[in-house]
């Protein structure tokens, strides 16, 4: 099924870069290879974490006349909130590498310019 399916796209492919009917209705503006390189974009950053407990923390303080001693159950609860925030990230780091899910854009760049594009023929 996968075969007759590709046979289809390649047919309709084909027809039309074919010549027959004129000019050909695909026409590409770039060379059809690819660079050896990707365009070097930052991950997009996660949600914020931890604010309700930093909010918590902050109103402590301002009604203690930011006395650290008077606050420091808030304060634990702050920090702990951002070792647990820490672990999780480091976690997750590591199974994404290790499952092999999508690769950071230098490390794609790496890669392609190990392995570059043969631009001459054999």
């Amino acid at each position: 099924m996968a075969a007759q399916g590709g046979m289809l796209l390649h047919h309709k492919v084909s027809r039309l870069l074919s010549k027959e009917n004129g000019k050909p209705v695909l026409k590409p503006n770039k060379p059809l290879i690819l660079k050896d390189g990707v365009a070097n974009r930052k991950p997009k950053k996660g949600e914020a974490t931890c604010i309700t407990e930093l909010s918590v923390m902050m109103a402590c303080w301002k009604q203690n006349n930011f006395v650290d001693s008077l606050c420091s159950r808030e304060m634990g609860d702050f920090y702990t909130c951002v070792q647990k925030t820490r672990a999780a990230m480091k976690n997750t780091s590591g199974q994404t590498s290790l499952s092999g899910g999508r690769l950071l854009p230098k490390q794609a760049t790496t890669l392609l310019k190990r392995y570059p594009n043969i631009l001459a023929e054999i």
